[in-house]
C-alpha cells in the first residue's frame, strides 16, 4: 500500500511538472510565431523578448526544466530562421544560404547553446544573490540580476559565436569590412542587447515578485 501511494505521488508530481513545462513552452511558441511579438525584425538581426518566459520558468521550475524551455526557445529560432529568413539567418540554421554563404554545425551551436543557458544561468544568479543577502523571501536585486544575466547570456554568446564561426560571411552579409566586423558586432550588442537586458531585468522583477511569492507558488504547485 505504501509503495503504491509513493508511486502515485511520484506519478502525480511528474505529471504536474510536465504540465508546468508545457504551459511555459506553449507561451514561448505563441510568442515566437506571433508576428512582431516574440521576434522583432531589425534587418541585420531580430530582437527578442522570448527569453523572459525562459528566465521566469528557470526561476520557478529549476535549471533542468529551464534548460528544456531554453531548448524550445532555440527550436523556435531555428524554425523561424529556416522558414522566414533574414539576410543573416544562415548563422542560426544550416538549411538557409545567402549566395555563397551557408550555415552549418556552427549554426546549430549558435541557435541552441546560448538559449539553453538562458534557462540555467538566471536560476543560479538569483540564488547566489539570495545567499549573499541571506534572505528567505523574494530578492528584488536577485530578480533584476537574473533577468539581466539571462538576456546577456543570450546576446553575448550568440554574437560572439557568430564571430567565431561566421565572421567573414556575417561581415559580407551586412556590408561590413572583414576587419571591422567585431566592431559591428559590438554595436549590435549595444543597440540590441543592452535594451533587451534592461527590459528583461524590469519584466523579471515585476513578474517574479508575483510568481515567486510563497503563497502564489503554493497555489501553482511549484
Amino acid at each position: 500500500m505504501t509503495n503504491n501511494a509513493t508511486y502515485g505521488r511520484k506519478a502525480a508530481s511528474k505529471t504536474k511538472g510536465m504540465t508546468q513545462v508545457a504551459l511555459f513552452a506553449a507561451l514561448i511558441v505563441l510568442m515566437s510565431f506571433t508576428p512582431f511579438l516574440g521576434y522583432i525584425p531589425l534587418g541585420f538581426t531580430r530582437a527578442t523578448i522570448i527569453h523572459i518566459p525562459v528566465i521566469i520558468g528557470s526561476l520557478l521550475l529549476g535549471p533542468k526544466k529551464g534548460a528544456g524551455l531554453g531548448f524550445v526557445f532555440g527550436l523556435t529560432s531555428f524554425i523561424n530562421n529556416t522558414i522566414n529568413p533574414t539576410v543573416t539567418s544562415f548563422v542560426f540554421t544550416p538549411f538557409y544560404s545567402l549566395g555563397e554563404f551557408s550555415g552549418g554545425i556552427g549554426s546549430l551551436i549558435i541557435c541552441f547553446i546560448p538559449r539553453i543557458l538562458v534557462g540555467v544561468v538566471p536560476f543560479y544568479v538569483y540564488h547566489w544573490v539570495r545567499k549573499i543577502q541571506k534572505k528567505n523571501e523574494v530578492s528584488t536585486v536577485g530578480l533584476i540580476l537574473a533577468g539581466i544575466s539571462g538576456a546577456l547570456v543570450n546576446t553575448l554568446l550568440v554574437m560572439n559565436l557568430i564571430f567565431v564561426f561566421f565572421r567573414d560571411a556575417y561581415a559580407a552579409a551586412n556590408g561590413v569590412a572583414a576587419n571591422a566586423v567585431y566592431g559591428f558586432i559590438l554595436s549590435v550588442i549595444g543597440i540590441n542587447g543592452v535594451p533587451e537586458a534592461i527590459v528583461a531585468g524590469i519584466l523579471t522583477v515585476l513578474i517574479g515578485r508575483v510568481l515567486l511569492n510563497k503563497n502564489v507558488r503554493a497555489k501553482l504547485g511549484v
